[in-house]
Parts: C-alpha cells; sequence; structure tokens
C-alpha cells in the first residue's frame, strides 16, 4: 500500500485513485501503466514506443518520468522507439535495427563520431530545388536536407563553410542564422538507412547480372 500512494502520487493522481481509468486522458493511462509496471521495483523494464500518440506535454512528462526512474531507482530501461530526439535524450547506449539486423549499437556521442562527416544547420528561406542542386554538386558536400526553413548539409572535414554560404546568397536564398556542429542521431539513422539501401541495389544488381549471365549460358 504505501509503494502504490507513492508511484500513483508521483504521477499526480493519488487524488483521483477511486475513478474510472477509462475517462482518463491517453497520457494518464500510459503514466498509470508504466507506474504498474514498476510497481514491484523490477530491476529491468521493457517499453515499446512509451511516447507514440501522446501530445507534446504528456510525452515531455513521461520521458522525465523514465529519466528520473532510472537516476532515482537504478531501474534500466529498455525502449524501443522513431524518435531519434528522445533517443538522443534519454539513452545512454542506442542500438539500430533495420529489418531485423543490428547496423550498429553505442553511446550517441560514439554513433555521431562514427558518421565521420561534419555539418552545418542553416535557418532561413529559398532554398529552392536549383540552389540545393549547387550545393550538391559541390566537391565537400557529402549530402543536403532542407524542411520547416531549414538547410541541413553534411560535409567533409576540411569544407570551408563561408563558401557555401556566400554560393546560397548569390543564389537568392535568405540566411537567418548559421550553425556548424556534429550530426545528430536522427542524421546518424538516416545515413545508416541509405547505406543500407546502397547495399541493397548493389546486391539486386550482382543478381541481375548474374541472372544475365546465366540466361547467355543456356542460350
Amino acid at each position: 500500500q504505501p509503494r502504490i500512494k507513492e508511484r500513483l502520487t508521483r504521477i499526480d493522481v493519488w487524488e483521483r485513485r477511486h475513478e474510472r481509468v477509462a475517462k482518463w486522458s491517453r497520457g494518464m493511462k500510459q503514466k498509470l501503466a508504466l507506474a504498474r509496471a514498476i510497481l514491484h521495483r523490477p530491476p529491468l523494464v521493457f517499453l515499446d514506443e512509451p511516447t507514440a500518440g501522446l501530445d507534446v506535454v504528456a510525452a515531455a512528462a513521461l520521458r522525465e518520468d523514465l529519466a528520473a526512474l532510472a537516476a532515482d531507482e537504478g531501474v534500466t530501461v529498455f525502449l524501443t522507439t522513431h524518435n531519434m530526439a528522445e533517443a538522443e535524450k534519454l539513452c545512454a547506449q542506442v542500438a539500430v535495427i533495420r529489418q531485423g539486423k543490428l547496423l550498429a549499437v553505442g553511446h550517441p556521442d560514439k554513433l555521431r563520431a562514427g558518421t565521420g562527416t561534419p555539418q552545418v544547420d542553416i535557418t532561413g528561406s529559398g532554398f529552392e530545388d536549383g540552389v540545393v542542386s549547387q550545393l550538391n554538386s559541390r566537391p565537400e558536400v557529402v549530402s543536403t536536407r532542407v524542411g520547416d526553413g531549414h538547410l541541413t548539409i553534411q560535409l567533409t572535414p576540411e569544407a570551408d563553410v563561408s563558401t557555401l554560404v556566400a554560393l546560397l546568397v548569390n543564389a537568392g536564398a535568405r540566411i537567418e542564422e548559421v550553425h556548424r556542429g556534429k550530426a545528430s542521431l536522427e542524421d546518424v539513422f538516416l545515413t545508416m538507412m541509405a547505406e543500407g539501401d546502397d547495399e541493397t541495389s548493389d546486391d539486386e544488381t550482382s543478381d541481375d547480372e548474374a541472372s544475365g549471365e546465366e540466361s547467355d549460358g543456356d542460350e
């Protein structure tokens, strides 16, 4: 009973303990499910996308509960998530899995370092297809990504950012802010996915070539 009161007080529902849970919001149900999962003080908890479908406030509150759970009670939390920012904020070890294959595992900083590509994030507007094409033609540009008023450029180590910014301005882009830093975990994930697609494409090409040789032989 003391443990029940402790956990329900922690998620701020002790005064509502006699209510029907069916009437609660999804966020409150998720927090209650977590409280039930750790009621018996387990050393390890498995969670499958615990913040999926929650609003921003509820998701942030649940992430705080998970971080506190690990810090205060020493629980190891093993979670699956498609939210890279969430994994980067919460996890000490991250594993990237695709189609049942483990692509990488390690601390987020280790995974970021493994990409070997610095990047620059540019905030502004006017990042049209023609402008981006000019960037992609530059030898120091590894890749680019545009979205929500942001242009992210993956660079070679020796790249001169000022030259690229000048290129954008001369092409008509409007620059508000430029920030050079390391790749995010999302960038690492996307890079690994792209590399996986390239490997699949190479395998398919090899299979096609092998099939072609067999056909020629049969003829």
